[in-house]
């Protein structure tokens, strides 16, 4: 049994979202490179990696089912941002945006009893708890780092030595 016409479009979607996603992250990156804080673009960049790997797991459960792919066309990401914390303030909102979006395909998939679908989209609410939980801990610290420019620079650090964007995002 191949997802309802409406979830393949909602999954269609989502490919697109995730593929965004990256835009944004990898925005972010290229402005923290402009402010001379490449440990924070490296994260970002690696934030961007796992979102376009999201977008391609999605896109093989698709083919894998039997479906028509049919990629749309991507926002322009924002480019400017005011400061670390705006960003990261930003990558908070966003995640929390994305886990909407997840939840209301999970919704879907329950209202057409796809379980197969069911089965691995939950694979991306596990996710986004721990997106949420990221994000919510590096904003945090940004904001306790205030104007504080040597431990902006010890952060920046701690975050450029982050290898992966989840050791659990292994197939």
């Amino acid at each position: 049994m191949t997802p309802s016409k409406g979830l393949q479009q909602a999954m269609n979607d989502q490919i697109r979202k995730e593929f965004e996603s990256a835009y944004i992250y990898l925005s972010m990156a290229a402005w923290m490179e402009d402010q001379n804080l490449p440990g924070f673009a490296a994260w970002l960049r690696l934030q961007a990696r796992e979102e376009s790997t999201h977008a391609m797991k999605i896109f093989d459960h698709l083919i894998d089912r039997g479906c028509r792919v049919e990629l749309q066309p991507l926002a322009g990401p924002p480019t400017d941002f005011k400061s670390s914390l705006h960003i990261f303030q930003e990558v908070k909102k966003h995640e929390e945006k994305v886990t909407k979006s997840i939840n209301d395909l999970y919704g879907l998939a329950l209202d057409d009893r796809d379980y197969a679908s069911q089965v691995f989209i939950q694979w991306f609410i596990t996710e986004q708890v721990e997106e949420e939980k990221n994000s919510s801990q590096v904003l945090e610290s940004v904001r306790r780092v205030g104007d504080n420019q040597a431990a902006l620079v010890m952060l920046d650090r701690e975050l450029g030595s982050r290898t992966s964007a989840d050791e659990d995002d292994e197939e």
